[in-house]
Order: C-alpha cells, then structure tokens, then sequence
C-alpha cells in the first residue's frame, strides 16, 4: 500500500460512520472541539442528536457537580449557543454557571430545564428575575430543581413559596421534579395550613414532603390532572386538621411513597392513613412502596393481598421494600421466614425476598420484605441472615446484628453492593474466625469495595477495624472518609506503626474522631 494512503484521517469517513462515532461520545465535548472546523464537521454535527439535549456541567473525582472549565464555558456563551439556539429543547445546568447561559441567548424552543446544586437564596433570585427563568415561563413543560443541602430551618418558608409560585407561573408545566433532599430543614411544609397551589396542567411530581398531611393537601383536588406522583415523606402520623381525604383520584396512574429510612410508623398509621389513601387511586395501574412500620405482626404477603392488592383492580406492577420491627415480649407467635415466604407463593408481581430475623438482647424481631430485583438505594439493618442477591442501586448499607460477622460475611456485601458508597458497621461481638493467611485458608479472598467513600465504625468491635485496616482482608479505594474512636483506631494500627494497616490507612482522606 502506498504510504501516503496508509493512514485514514477523520474526514475521510463517510458522514454515518462519522455519527455512530460521535455518539459514543460527550456531545458537549464534541461540539466544543469540532463545531467552526470546517464545513463538513460543522455540518454533521449540527445534526438535533448533538445539539437537541445539551448538559453543561462537569464531575469532579467525588461524583459532586462542577462547572465547565472556564475556556470551555466561555466559548459556549459566546459562540456555540447562540449558534445552535434555536436546536435546543433541553438544559441541564449548574449552579454557578446557570445565570451566564442563561443569558447568552434566546432558546425559542427550550422546553425541558434542570437547575443542579442550588442553594435556597439563589433559587429565589432565579425564578424571580425576568431576565432568567422567567423568560420560558410559557415554554416550559418539564422542570427538575434540586437544592444543595442546608441545615438551616428558616428555609421552609422560601421553599415553599418556591413550589407555590413555580405551580403558578409556569403555564404549561407538566412534569416538575421539586426534590430538595431529604434534610429535614429543606422539605417542602405547607405547615399544616392548606396551600394556594393550583395547578391544572401538572401531569407528574417528585416531590420530598415533610408530613404526611402534605401529601393528602397535594390530592385535595387542587392539582387536578395529576398521574404520576412520587413523594418521600418523613413524618406519617395521625392528622389533627381537616382535609379532604375521600375523594376519589381517577387520574393518578402511577403512585411511590416512600417513607423515612430511620422512622418507624406504627400500625395504626399504615392502615389508617396510607391503606385508605391507595383506596382513593381507583384507576392506579403502578405502585411503589418503601415503609418502616412497627406492628405487633409482620407484614406479609397475605397483607399485601388482603389490605392493598385485592381493592386495585387495574394495578399491574407492584414493587415494594417493607421491613416491619416487633417489639412484643412474646415473639413465640411471629412468622419464620419460611411462613413468610409461603405467603408470596402464589405472588403475581416479582420475586420476593423475605429476611427475619429475632434480636434477644435488644428484645425485638425484624421482617423485611422487598421486591426483586431490588431498586432501593438503601438497604439497612443486614444480619447474618442475608440472603445475597445482586442489588445494584443500592449505595448506602448499614450491617447489625447481636451475632459476630465473620470475614465472608463481608465478601458477600462487597458483591452483593457493587456501587456501595456509605457503609455503617454495628456489631460488638467478637469474630471467632480471625484467619487471615492464604495458608491458613485456602478459600481466604480480599474484599474489595471499588466505590467506597463513607465507612463508620463508631459502633464496631476492634475485630472490625481490623477487618477494613488489613491489607490482607480489605482493598480500600483511594479517599475513604473514615468515621471511628480515636482510641480504638490507635490501639488496632498499634499507634499508627503496625505495617499491615499502612496500605490501607494511606487511602483514607478524613478522619471523624470520637474521642
């Protein structure tokens, strides 16, 4: 072959290969780099799969969003988007960049906006000032708003007159995603009062409540259209105020509670307040349920069938995480888990995985019930009694139990928790089997946790301290923040001298003390 023809440049492939490689990649990077460099390329990528959904942010190592490197955002503002305006349908944005692009140019055609990491004044001056937000009032049909964290309590207020005026104001709203997070400074309180909210053309919510009541405030009548309704609630308890909870919700198609990870509700609030609600949704073709309750029986199936599925006719998918806490002195007369799981055996829905588990010293029993495969992003309160199972979406994990956790038991979560971002260890018992030579013991594997960046052993037996220290038992990823007694983490490392540790205490960024 002639050496001149040896090497095949970019350009010299035909326009569909040229698209089946771009889509492989960053757009936004693709238009940075190629846009203006000559006719051809200008013209490809100028093609609606490149310019119709543009996200104008970047990560940072820890998964946290970043704006876009300076030159990079610079030349956005100035020349890419007021080149390709009129092709955007969708943003997602920044905080601290959203104001400039923004303002660079007109977007005629921009319907879907997402607003990432805002702090609670900045969303005030945003959806106040004509010049921003406001300009697409009209154009909008889908909204996603997610606030940074604050644990200041005098923000309720902003953030309700937030909700309020963006139901108002945008005119053709469809689908709004108003999901501060689950802090309980920033959820969205109507503070037992009715709200002013109307809104008929919201067809789709996420929404963080604070009390249960918000919710039923929400399904009065006043968002009329609703079909689609996700809510976390933090507080399901018994109502002391008036409120319409009877009328039927014909429209809602699609309904997800979940209730807070660490609060329990009693009984008397899953069949008093939650069953009668799922009664009104006559039509409700899809449910989601994540509730901790405390009863004196464990939720089951044959409850599930009784109480919920049997009076919704139309419902075709059925997901759910319910773990119930006994707290009787007699635990003689509750379910094992294989009573349980004979109530599931004729489940039309998913497989179910059922875990029971009995706490004697803490004078309490444990039933957990979720469908699989599980879509949680949290799974707490793991015994010895797992049961495994892949659950990818899980990223926080809390283990406890009264029985020691040997070595395997911990293999078993790293594989079963692949994208684990937090874990918690409560145990102080002792390990029996503390082996940790391959001689010793041929079947010995390193644990690996890959995604690991919060690890809090507060509440752990020395054993496992040992357990994430050793470089013979654990592969820490780089940047773990490690929550531990001070004392008891000097004691394991042997004062910070001892060389099995020096690998894996070299991987962690922050220390939390407890003296």
């Amino acid at each position: 072959m002639n050496s001149k023809h040896s090497s095949i440049q970019l350009t010299d492939l035909p326009d569909e290969i040229l698209m089946i490689i771009f889509k492989q990649l960053y757009n936004v990077e693709i238009l940075y780099s190629l846009i203006g460099v000559n006719k051809r390329l200008h013209r490809v990528i100028h093609d609606p799969i490149f310019t119709r959904v543009l996200t104008l942010f970047g990560y940072r190592l820890d998964g946290s969003i970043c704006s876009l490197p300076y030159p990079m955002l610079n030349r956005f503002c100035l020349q890419i988007l007021p080149e390709i305006h009129h092709k955007i349908e969708e943003l997602n944005l920044e905080s601290s960049s959203m104001a400039l692009i923004l303002l660079a140019t007109n977007y005629p055609n921009l319907h879907r906006l997402s607003l990432y990491g805002i702090d609670i004044e900045r969303a005030e001056y945003l959806f106040t000032d004509e010049n921003l937000i406001l300009r697409f009032k009209n154009q909008i049909t889908s909204l996603i708003i997610d606030f940074t964290k604050s644990n200041e309590r005098d923000k309720a207020p902003i953030i309700r007159l937030i909700f309020t005026f963006i139901c108002d104001v945008f005119t053709n709203l469809q689908c709004l995603n108003f999901d501060p997070s689950s802090n309980l400074c920033q959820q969205l309180s109507f503070a037992r009062s009715p709200p002013t909210v109307v809104s008929s053309t919201l067809l789709e919510l996420h929404v963080n409540l604070q009390d249960f009541i918000d919710c039923l405030y929400l399904l009065d009548g006043r968002v009329n259209q609703l079909q689609i309704l996700y809510v976390h609630i933090t507080f399901i308890t018994s109502l002391n105020h008036t409120v319409n909870d009877t009328k039927k919700l014909p429209n809602l198609k699609c309904f997800s509670l979940h209730s807070a990870v660490y609060v329990d509700i009693d009984i008397d609030e899953y069949d008093g307040l939650i069953v009668p609600l799922l009664y009104r949704m006559v039509n409700l073709e899809k449910l989601d349920l994540q509730l901790n309750c405390e009863r004196e029986t464990f939720i089951n199936g044959d409850d599930l069938k009784t109480n919920i599925i049997n009076h919704l006719l139309r419902l075709n998918t059925f997901t759910f995480n319910i773990r119930s806490t006994s707290y009787c002195d007699n635990q003689t007369g509750l379910l094992s888990n294989e009573d349980i799981q004979q109530t599931f055996k004729d489940f039309q829905y998913n497989q179910v995985i059922s875990c029971v588990d009995c706490f004697p010293k803490s004078s309490y029993s444990q039933c957990h019930i979720y469908s699989y495969p599980n879509k949680s992003t949290y799974y707490l309160k793991i015994t010895n009694n797992f049961p495994g199972g892949l659950c990818q979406y899980v990223k926080i994990v809390s283990l406890f139990d009264e029985r020691p956790f040997e070595h395997d038991f911990f293999l078993q979560i790293a594989q079963s928790f692949p994208f684990m971002k937090k874990l918690f260890v409560i145990n102080n018992k002792a390990q029996k089997n503390k082996k940790c030579i391959k001689s010793e013991n041929e079947n010995f594997s390193i644990v690996e946790y890959h995604y690991l960046t919060e690890l809090y052993l507060i509440e752990a037996h020395e054993d496992y301290v040992e357990e994430f220290l050793l470089d013979a038992k654990t592969c820490l990823p780089n940047g773990v923040h490690l929550h531990i007694d001070y004392q008891l983490l000097k004691k394991v490392t042997h004062n910070f001298q001892r060389d099995t540790t020096r690998i894996n205490c070299s991987k962690i960024n922050y220390l939390y003390e407890r003296h």
